[in-house]
């Protein structure tokens, strides 16, 4: 299955402009946006995405804590998340991947190669559960 919707969740809005030319211009991809965890919560009632990008750090509801409130509604328990973060040191990349993340990308991204890089580990993550 091809990766077509993803939700990104960003509280900055230069990053959120940069990742949907990134995602959308570039990648070809359709998005749907938020700025805090909560408004991603929210916004899951309308659709489920194929994928969700998560920045880490974020006032209120963080990264990993938006990923454990997904992971108890429904439709959202195998649904691949992806954080991005600049904290992307190997220890914190590991924990990230125990919460149930499939990968990490750091910031600041590429935008030229963002899509590719999501695809990628898409790929991967429908490999290893396929």
């Amino acid at each position: 299955m091809p990766l077509n919707h993803v939700m990104h969740v960003e509280d900055d809005p230069d990053i959120r402009a940069i990742a949907e030319l990134a995602l959308v211009t570039v990648g070809g991809l359709e998005i749907t946006q938020c700025a805090s965890g909560a408004e991603c919560l929210n916004a899951l009632s309308n659709r489920i995405p194929d994928l969700v990008l998560l920045d880490v750090m974020m006032p209120g509801l963080d990264g990993p804590e938006t990923l454990r409130q997904l992971r108890m509604l429904p439709g959202m328990s195998e649904v691949p998340a992806v954080f991005m973060t600049a904290k992307a040191q190997p220890g914190e990349i590991s924990d990230y991947q125990a919460l149930g993340a499939i990968g990490v990308i750091p910031k600041p991204f590429d935008p030229l190669t963002l899509a590719d890089q999501v695809r990628q580990l898409w790929d991967q993550a429908q490999l290893s559960s396929g």
